[in-house]
């Protein structure tokens, strides 16, 4: 992939769906200390960002996180965060699927039956990404361009209703609005504050796609410190810009967590098609996180296959240097998602579960990416010391963001929906844990265990070298 890729995957990755239509349940909760909410979240996670920058740039054989993690943990931290990684995508994959048969294709076809168009985007999805990876790249440029174009309208549109007074319902569009509705920036109060962590969290899922697509890319020591570094203005833009915008033009209290607040804009705007827009948009962006997943999950079992942690029938590839076993094996198990529709799915609560348990999972990987940083300055100091993309308070920012994780933790046991997929989480980790154990007997696991032991007994060495020659 080019620049311009790899540019737009990071976009693409940091603008989830929750942006479009999960944004009107966080400002009905949270108020405009939403945007506070996003800015925290957003900053957090450009430290794992810059940790996983910083050891995928410090060897040159790192495809993916899942590499650098058995690499200086040991072969289980490969073996649970490459399954983790490809479940959370998996779990995401099939709640867009569900989403865009049974709510973006019906809109337009309500009497199609759901099962037509949820089999239609999977095998979409496959054809995407067989051909090639520039494929998969030029698909979710385009995908990411439409997002981009949708919001920057919402902002410009927006602007002009704020500073020619625009009313609406006995309410002016102002700036203002953000401190002078009943309770203030905090109108949600001190839990609405909190409730809007745990909403707000699954819109940043995918934000660490362009590690896994790192080793496919063009001048990687280039491009990814240029597409991790853009990160917080574009959270800066999209995200705050167009929360600001929103609630500037309509008073936080009267939006609703059922509507989309792109779709009352654009309404209010006067534009005739606005839900029709809005809803190309939203499916644009759902098919773009399908295809995201179904592309990094490929690549994540394609990895593991290679390192032995998986059949090695998934370790094939292609006369294109395309993963295709391991890419059908994706596709085969989202059509679960057609299960799920044939015998129905409670949009409400199911996506609640559904969407805390990929968090959770997300938030297993980030911290396995932190936990892989910390052991990596201490056993390799040297090599961070020749780093060029040296992650900043690498010494202490790791723990402040795992602290961090600790309060969204919390965060999820407010509600009984989030409460759910927090208990049905560590389910996940029980069957990871036995399949590790089964596959402990594989000779191949006992060479990579081997090596792993003898790396880290000659980088202790080294680095006890390194240390000696600094007080010297």
């Amino acid at each position: 992939m080019s620049n311009r890729h790899i540019q737009l995957l990071a976009i693409g990755g940091a603008i989830g769906t929750g942006l479009f239509m999960g944004s009107g349940k966080t400002i009905s909760v949270a108020g405009p200390s939403v945007i506070l909410v996003y800015m925290v979240i957003g900053f957090m996670l450009y430290f794992v960002m810059r940790a996983m920058g910083e050891l995928l740039l410090s060897r040159t054989d790192y495809r993916n996180f899942s590499d650098f993690a058995g690499d200086i943990l040991g072969p289980w931290a490969a073996f649970f965060t490459g399954w983790t990684y490809w479940f959370c995508w998996i779990v995401t994959g099939v709640a867009d699927v569900i989403v865009i048969a049974s709510v973006y294709v019906t809109y337009w076809l309500p009497l199609i039956p759901l099962w037509i168009p949820a089999l239609a985007v999977i095998v979409l999805l496959i054809l995407l990404n067989l051909p090639s990876v520039r494929g998969f790249g030029e698909t979710e440029f385009w995908f990411a361009l439409i997002k981009i174009v949708a919001i920057v309208l919402l902002i410009v549109i927006g602007l002009i209703m704020i500073f020619t007074g625009f009313e609406h319902d006995g309410a002016q569009a102002s700036f203002l609005n953000l401190f002078n509705i009943e309770g203030g920036f905090f109108g949600g109060g001190v839990m609405g504050f909190v409730m809007g962590f745990q909403i707000a969290v699954f819109a940043f899922v995918g934000i660490e796609l362009v590690g896994t697509a790192a080793a496919e890319t063009k001048n990687p020591e280039h491009n990814l410190p240029k597409a991790i570094n853009a990160i917080p203005v574009r959270i800066l833009l999209f995200y705050v810009g167009s929360l600001v915008i929103l609630m500037s033009v309509v008073p936080w209290d009267r939006f609703s967590a059922d509507e989309s607040p792109f779709v009352m804009l654009f309404s209010l705007a006067g534009l005739g098609a606005a839900a029709h827009l809005v809803n190309a948009v939203v499916l644009t962006s759902a098919t773009s996180s399908a295809n995201s997943g179904i592309y990094s999950t490929s690549r994540m079992v394609f990895g593991l296959a290679t390192d032995g942690d998986a059949p090695k029938l998934f370790a094939k590839l292609t006369s294109r240097q395309v993963p295709r076993n391991a890419l059908f094996l994706s596709g085969v198990v989202l059509l679960s998602s057609i299960v799920l529709l044939i015998f129905g799915l409670d949009k409400s609560t199911g996506f609640s579960i559904v969407t805390t348990i990929s968090s959770l999972c997300f938030m297993f990987v980030w911290t396995i990416i932190l936990i892989s940083y910390l052991v990596y300055r201490k056993r390799r100091p040297e090599a961070h010391d020749l780093s060029v993309f040296k992650m900043p308070g690498g010494t202490f920012m790791p723990y402040v963001v795992m602290a961090f994780f600790v309060f969204l933790l919390w965060a999820f046991t407010r509600d009984a929906d989030t409460l759910a997929g927090l208990i049905a989480t560590p389910i996940w980790f029980v069957v990871v844990g036995i399949g590790y154990v089964l596959l402990r007997n594989n000779p191949q696991h006992h060479k990579l265990r081997k090596a792993h032991e003898e790396r880290v007994a000659e980088e202790k060495r080294q680095a006890a070298a390194y240390v000696a020659s600094k007080q010297s």
